[in-house]
């Protein structure tokens, strides 16, 4: 249910509802003085507007406008049906905008208006004479009245005390529920409905069960305290008593938290004096006096953790229905004092942004239209931060397009004051050594691989490094985020974030780069390395050129440039091209990467004892240079020497013991490998991806290796002999090489994860030792394109074993690998911890019955499989089904595939060839969309969809609300033949969920449409809905427009 506003956008304090005859000029007249008096702004209609039969849209819109409606609930007042229509719409509203509703039983016993008893009853009877043709009416207008007495509300009975002392206690409580002045929130609250839906549904007012505390956090200027606020505006007025304690970091600094202890019980308690002798007592007092009061407390911009034990310690500090906000910039902050629920404010979208702009930069939503470019660029440098936004939208209102641009170039050269201020008060609360870190992300490693910045850090700071990231985490100045193709999170920060650690580290010396600890600038690099003007204050340098083209630019290396920089720790060139190499290389770095190293060999004279990182990819160096030089690098962790085409072996490692990553990849002219490889007791990563030339692969016993890629090694006939047990081997890589059996030392892989074994001799028998069944982690196989294969036994006289999986796979991909009808003679027992199966393009007939077997299976993909006729079983726990273009699929087994049992499970998403859509769907409609309304919740559904072929292939169904667009990531491939897709939408990934965007309080309205299947040349979708009648009241909702259906009611 929405909740209605207690800020000034109501036009009323009060609604008075009530009986003309029976009360206007006595009580209720009596009241709206005593409101009146007390400066409690009243609606109350003259007599002509009761004269009519029908409520004027005039009353409508002032009950609407009001924040509380007082019912004067008299003896005649159900005679009335003009009266009996004003409640129910008052009711209307206390349901969909909160509208307080207070009754006032006048001469009237509540129970007589529950049940329509005495006047009551007899009223009614009348109007079922009368409405016999709107019975409807007579219930709604009944429903209502059991509805207004079992609020809360004042009993009055003639002789039970002083008339006026009743009104007086009635003004009382509407004075404390309307006794909440508005904070004046942001001039411009753009983005802020959809931030306060996802709050208010954290806060759960309407629930009295207990005391929650929520936190809202995120990255300074990004409009936590707005927020706060107008929560704060919004449903103050449900509460005892509130207080809104605003700068609480800077006001605990200057006057301390006894200063705000005493703000806060001042405020709630309504005391003009509250001394305090210490914290500890503010405390306790502020527990005594308030755990039997229902109350909001907001605390902004927290900082420390004394700060939330002073005020708000622990929740049964304040009475049940209370709520504490908190609003900070640390999120390790909350979870450190319990809060669970918590909102992170996001970053605006464009439109957003640039409506926010545009508003504070010209006080209008139109535009000139020649300003649209320095607009869209301000846009894009404030990065969706609202902060950036108005202070730069402030301080160009009324300038011309010229100055636009002039300031804009300004701002990214060296940012604002105002924004640098806020952002750096973050920064200022870090530790030394997290200052250090976040610096070096900031300048030099924002958007690396998540790993790779901790491999860096680590050979700066130790294995501590992990943990100074996650506090720069919880303060919210850098994120991890996951990009759609990636396994491993990069490391990310606010673009004005990173300017600020960039400013703080060019202050070091502002007209001399050379003097700084962090060079990333290519031009400050080059001047530092061309001129030799290296010094000791340089601890990093990474020099990052876009991407190698034409007109790269050639670095006229001085040989002396590192001479000076004893102090340089990380040196990272990637894609510049130098004139020549290093004479001299500092013996203190910690991690060396350059790319297109400018020599054939490392110095002679380079020992970096504290090396852990070394990747020298694309460069010419040699093995004959190599051999030997390890030495020096005892502890090094990393080794990289991807696409060296100068590398024809690989020469002694055994003085590497530390090596942890060792990746030649791309190495086409490797042939031979060093023994010494298969003995490196720490390495964990081994690549040797696409070494073409690769011939044999050396007896490994890598006891810590994690993963083993010699995919596309074209040249390797044979899988190199396992020596003994390797438990920590996660993920073996071995598809496109020309490997023919696996060893029986296979099995010694005790760890091994996940297996591909895709297009190994693709016309060859491939040969599969029995014994990889015995594997005890094994739970991914990924095969495609291998087009048979042949047991090998152990011993002689062995029988065959019946399948090639483990019981503990989870996944099994076997495509494009001319499977028979002989497949599914395997013991499926073996299968049974499956969940995803994937059989696309075989060549079976029959999907037996003894799939069902596979208890746990979720994902069954049988696409392409164009001579599978029949199925047989559905596993039990089927929620995903693909049989695209399964051309010769029987009708009946289509069939069991549209139970309707099946669908109302939940969570399905099945494709497979279908012209109908089930006749158990509420809703059908011919052509490319179809619509409904609905309100309170979006209903949880499942959609059809039946689509003719079409040309681009590739479909996706889009969900507009309220001409909202939901649209989904993931898109449907269609093939040449009709389909049926049903989905229930739970299951659809959105950019923006249906399930979460803000709605209106009454009818939503939802069109979900196929825009590719628009085009004339296509043939007509069917589409159809079912709601999940167990999940969702259907009274709420309707398959035709429900305002036209109210229009018709009104009339009648």
């Amino acid at each position: 249910m929405a909740l209605g506003s207690c800020s000034s956008s109501f036009n009323y304090d009060v609604f008075l509802s009530f009986r003309g005859a029976d009360t206007r000029h006595g009580f209720t007249g009596n009241l709206y003085k005593a409101l009146d008096d007390r400066g409690i702004y009243t609606f109350i209609d003259d007599e002509e507007l009761q004269s009519g039969e029908e409520i004027t849209p005039a009353l409508l819109k002032a009950i609407q406008e009001s924040r509380i409606a007082i019912t004067v609930l008299s003896i005649n007042y159900a005679s009335s049906s003009f009266c009996l229509d004003e409640l129910a719409y008052i009711l209307e509203c206390f349901k969909s905008k909160n509208l307080l509703v207070v009754p006032v039983f006048y001469n009237v016993d509540p129970s007589d208006v529950r049940h329509q008893k005495g006047t009551y009853g007899e009223a009614l009877a009348k109007h079922q004479e009368r409405f016999n043709h709107n019975m409807e009416k007579l219930e709604y207008w009944k429903k209502a009245l059991h509805q207004v007495a079992n609020l809360s509300g004042f009993h009055f009975k003639h002789g039970e005390g002083y008339e006026y002392e009743f009104i007086g206690r009635i003004v009382e409580l509407v004075s404390s529920k309307i006794n909440h002045a508005p904070l004046p929130v942001a001039d411009y609250p753009v983005g802020l409905e959809s931030r306060l839906l996802e709050v208010t549904k954290l806060l759960d007012v309407e629930s009295d069960d207990g005391v929650y505390m929520i936190g809202i956090h995120g990255i300074g200027g990004i409009g936590k305290s707005t927020l706060a606020i107008a929560v704060y505006n919004l449903i103050a007025c449900h509460f005892d008593g509130s207080c809104f304690l605003k700068d609480l970091r800077e006001k605990s600094n200057k006057k301390g938290l006894q200063h705000l202890q005493s703000i806060l019980l001042r405020e709630i308690l309504g005391e003009k004096e509250i001394n305090l002798a210490s914290v500890e007592q503010g405390a306790s007092i502020i527990q005594h006096r308030l755990q039997r009061k229902k109350v909001l407390l907001i605390l902004d911009d927290v900082d420390k953790h004394e700060q939330l034990q002073a005020i708000v310690g622990r929740p049964c500090w304040f009475g049940p229905g209370s709520r504490v906000i908190i609003t900070t910039r640390d999120k390790q902050l909350l979870a450190s004092h319990g809060v669970k629920r918590t909102y992170e404010v996001e970053l605006l979208n464009e439109n957003n942004a640039l409506q926010l702009l545009t508003w504070k930069s010209f006080k209008t939503e139109k535009v000139d239209p020649s300003y649209k470019e320095v607009l869209n660029d301000v846009v894009i440098y404030a990065s969706g931060l609202p902060l950036a936004l108005e202070v730069i939208g402030s301080n160009l209102f009324g300038k011309s397009i010229e100055e636009w641009k002039s300031a804009i170039k300004q701002y990214k050269r060296i940012p604002g004051i105002q924004i640098l201020e806020i952002l750096k008060v973050s920064f200022d609360a870090l530790e030394e050594e997290q200052k250090n870190v976040f610096l070096d992300i900031a300048c030099c490693f924002n958007r690396y691989d998540l790993t790779e910045v901790e491999d860096i850090l680590r050979a700066h700071y130790g294995d501590c490094m992990k943990y100074h990231i996650g506090v720069l985490v919880e303060k919210s100045l850098i994120k991890k985020k996951f990009s759609w193709y990636g396994r491993v999170p990069r490391v990310t920060m606010h673009d004005l974030i990173e300017d600020m650690g960039k400013e703080i580290v060019r202050q070091e010396s502002p007209k001399e780069p050379e003097k700084r600890s962090r060079l990333w600038l290519p031009e400050d690099i080059i001047h530092v390395l061309e001129d030799n003007r290296g010094t000791s204050e340089i601890e990093i340098i990474c020099l990052d050129f876009p991407s190698f083209d034409k007109e790269e630019i050639v670095v006229e290396l001085n040989t002396k440039a590192f001479k000076k920089m004893k102090n340089l720790k990380t040196l990272i060139i990637r894609n510049g091209k130098f004139s020549k190499g290093p004479k001299y290389l500092p013996n203190n770095l910690r991690v060396l990467e350059w790319w297109r190293y400018p020599s054939h060999c490392l110095l002679s004279d380079f020992h970096p004892k504290k090396l852990a990182i070394c990747k020298l990819p694309f460069s010419c160096i040699s093995s004959f240079e190599l051999d030997g030089l390890w030495k020096m690098f005892v502890n090094l962790r990393i080794l990289n020497f991807d696409r060296c085409e100068g590398l024809t072996q690989i020469p002694d490692v055994s003085g590497l013991p530390n090596l942890e990553e060792f990746s030649f990849e791309c190495c086409f002219n490797l042939i031979t490998v060093h023994n010494s490889i298969g003995f490196l007791d720490k390495l964990k990563i081994l690549n040797a991806f696409r070494c073409k030339r690769l011939r044999s692969f050396p007896p490994i016993k890598l006891t810590s290796l994690e993963k083993l890629n010699l995919s596309f090694c074209y040249s390797l006939e044979s899988f190199p002999k396992i020596l003994g047990k390797m438990e920590n081997i996660r993920e073996l890589c071995l598809s496109n090489s020309s490997i023919t059996e696996l060893s029986f030392s296979f099995q010694n892989l005790a760890g091994l994860q996940a297996l591909d074994l895709s297009f190994l001799s693709p016309h060859a028998i491939f040969k599969v030792p029995s014994s990889i069944v015995l594997m005890p982690e094994l739970t991914e196989i990924f095969v495609v394109g291998l087009k048979g294969w042949q047991w090998l036994k152990q011993e002689e006289g062995e029988e065959k074993t019946g399948s090639i999986v483990s019981s503990k796979v989870v996944r099994l991909t076997v495509a494009i690998c001319n499977l028979s009808d002989e497949f599914f003679s395997i013991d499926f027992t073996w299968f049974a911890h499956m969940k995803e199966l994937c059989l696309s393009e075989n060549n079976f007939t029959i999907l037996p019955e003894c799939i069902k077997e596979c208890q746990f299976l979720r994902i069954l993909d049988v696409c392409d499989c164009k001579h599978l006729r029949e199925i047989r079983g559905i596993p039990p726990n089927l929620k995903h089904f693909f049989a695209i273009n399964c051309k010769s699929l029987t009708s009946s087994s289509i069939r069991k595939f549209l139970n309707q049992e099946l669908h109302e499970a939940g969570n399905t998403v099945f494709c497979l060839p279908g012209k109908r859509i089930p006749e158990w769907f509420d809703q059908q409609s011919r052509g490319p969309s179809i619509s409904f309304w609905f309100r309170n919740k979006f209903p949880d559904m499942v959609l059809c969809l039946i689509v003719a072929p079409i040309r681009s292939q590739f479909f996706r169904p889009e969900v507009f609300i309220n001409g909202n667009e939901c649209s989904p990531y993931s898109c449907y491939f269609q093939k040449g033949m009709h389909h049926a897709y049903l989905c229930d939408l739970r299951e659809i990934e959105f950019r923006n969920s249906p399930y979460e965007v803000p709605f209106e309080n009454g009818w939503n309205h939802v069109n979900v449409t196929c825009p590719r299947c628009i085009d004339t040349y296509i043939h007509p979708v069917k589409m159809g809905i079912h709601i999940f009648k167990q999940e969702h009241a259907m009274e709420d909702v309707r398959f035709t427009d429900p305002f036209i259906a109210r229009e018709n009611q009104t009339m009648m």
